[in-house]
């Protein structure tokens, strides 16, 4: 008798998490297709196998970790979903969440005004405060504020706000054109292509520990730093514009969660990134 009543609960579940995900657009099978670019450590990275947790990417032989495919795996396991992960370059994450090709992003993106227009956002599930990477024999090492970087050379990922709204905040500065992707903007730091970098502290946290001859310029209390808006450095998770369902279920992991918990995991995924990231 207890072996049916068991089975009955197990089968009543199903049929629930069954019928919640057909009530969410695009979850009518009970899996979450989560998009981002796996190159972009310690939000989310490949590597050749499942260590540390990492899941497979789509089509692909590689395996998908880091603070996006952590925050991924906690929002299937409470919402009763299976997770699949997609790689796509920066540029294609909105669209392919416009066209319904996954059906959440998340990749590290701000929830700017500009990308509300084009889809919805759930979340924060992280606040990015924004600094600046040189190397540590630079002149520009010991900045105290973005008037200490005056004239410098610098760039930084194409299609974000640290290129797009900060680096022209820094007096004078020679603004190099964009790099086409996080490890290519840490790169152009790293090889002395330019002075300094902008970028988020998370990304610099896990720059530092692969490159361990860069220094992290945080002017935050300076009264000399980035002037960014709570927008700009909330990081969000990107639906198809009117699924609402969707936001609401993934809201109802997040909203209990706080800036520390967010924080400790962040600090988890950028303990297992890899260095060559």
């Amino acid at each position: 008798m207890k072996k049916i009543a068991a089975l009955l609960l197990v089968l009543m579940l199903v049929a629930a998490s069954s019928a919640f995900a057909d009530a969410i657009p695009g979850l009518e099978d009970g899996v979450l297709t989560v998009a981002m670019e796996c190159a972009y450590a310690p939000y989310n990275w490949a590597q050749p196998d499942d260590s540390n947790g990492a899941v497979p990417i789509k089509d692909s032989a590689l395996y998908a970790n880091g603070y996006d495919v952590m925050t991924a795996k906690k929002i299937c396991e409470a919402n009763g979903w299976q997770l699949e992960v997609m790689q796509l370059d920066w540029d294609s994450l909105i669209p392919a969440v416009q066209s319904g090709i996954c059906d959440a992003v998340i990749a590290g993106q701000s929830m700017t005004s500009e990308r509300m227009e084009a889809v919805d956002f759930a979340g924060p599930y992280l606040y990015a405060s924004i600094v600046c990477l040189a190397k540590k024999d630079s002149k520009y090492a010991e900045a105290k504020g973005i008037a200490d970087l005056k004239g410098g050379s610098c760039t930084s990922q194409m299609g974000t706000i640290w290129y797009d709204a900060c680096l022209p905040q820094i007096p004078e500065a020679k603004i190099e054109i964009a790099a086409e992707s996080a490890p290519a903007m840490l790169m152009a730091v790293e090889s002395g292509t330019v002075d300094f970098v902008c970028t988020d502290m998370p990304t610099a946290q896990g720059a530092v520990i692969a490159y361990p001859d860069l220094v992290i310029l945080d002017f935050f209390a300076s009264g000399d730093d980035f002037q960014v808006s709570e927008e700009e450095i909330n990081i969000g998770i990107s639906v198809q514009k009117g699924n609402t369902a969707l936001v609401e279920a993934i809201n109802g992991y997040l909203k209990d969660k706080t800036a520390d918990d967010f924080n400790a995991l962040m600090q988890e995924a950028i303990k297992v990134q890899p260095l060559g990231e």
